[in-house]
Parts: structure tokens; sequence; C-alpha cells
């Protein structure tokens, strides 16, 4: 099998998608692991790196959002599965919101929660392709299809 390309969307505050690259490797897969811009500032800072200085917080923003979400756009069209993460801290809107594109635009979703999150994420449970409350088991389902 040659490399299959996972977006990993979830916060970019851990280092959770160094553990998905771990356990991928440790079951043989080779993978891209592709996602958001994991850099915070940049992240933040590029609309107005781009488009130059806004006329306030909400307008730069709202072009980094603009930037951000080319980018998400075009890795998950290049993807061949999303593995969404909902880890046990920081706000994970942003995993929601990448984890319902992915599931809009056909993109089979791997949702990884832990069971305190069950109740809050029942609706996306429910339209993933499979749910796992484990890096390590989304790296292991992950295999079997190349198996």
């Amino acid at each position: 099998m040659d490399g299959v390309v996972i977006y990993a969307a979830g916060e970019i505050h851990s280092e959770w998608r160094d553990e998905l690259r771990t356990h991928l490797e440790g079951a043989g897969v080779d993978a891209e692991v592709v996602g958001p811009q994991e850099v915070h500032d940049r992240s933040d800072s590029v609309g107005e790196d781009i488009l130059g200085e806004q006329p306030g917080p909400r307008y730069r923003d709202l072009m980094g959002a603009s930037v951000n979400t080319l980018r998400t756009r075009v890795l998950m069209q290049r993807s061949d599965l999303c593995v969404a993460y909902f880890g046990p801290k920081y706000k994970q809107w942003n995993t929601a919101s990448d984890a319902g594109a992915a599931v809009a635009s056909g993109l089979p979703l791997v949702l990884v929660r832990s069971e305190e999150h069950v109740h809050a994420l029942k609706e996306l449970d429910a339209l993933a392709t499979l749910t796992v409350e484990t890096l390590e088991q989304a790296a292991q389902a992950i295999a079997y299809i190349f198996e």
C-alpha cells in the first residue's frame, strides 16, 4: 500500500497528532497526517499576513478564518479519511466543524472521543463512519483497511 492521507481534525495545542502518527507507524500504516496550521500565532495572523492590517479584531479573526478554511478544504479534499479527535481539554468547536465538513463531503470519518463525551457528541457519533475511544484504536482500524 502506498501512503494514505489522513486529515487530523482537532485542537492544535497538544501533541495528539504525533501520538496518532506513532500508533499508525506501529500498526504498519504508511500515512501522511495533514490538518490545520499547528502554529497558533501563525493561524491567528495569517489573514493579516496575506491581506494586510484589518480594521479591528473581528475582521482580523474573520480574514484568518477564511484563509484557514481554504487550507482545511484543500487538505480534506486530498485526504482519504478524516480522524476527528475530541481530547480532554480545550474548546472543540473547530473539531466539530471539520468533522461535519468531512461527513458532508463524503469523507470517511473516524471519531475519537472518550466515554465522558458520549452524550455531547451523540449526533456526530451517529454520522461518523466509526467511533472509537483512543487514538490507538483509530490507528488499528485504519491498519485493518489495508490488511
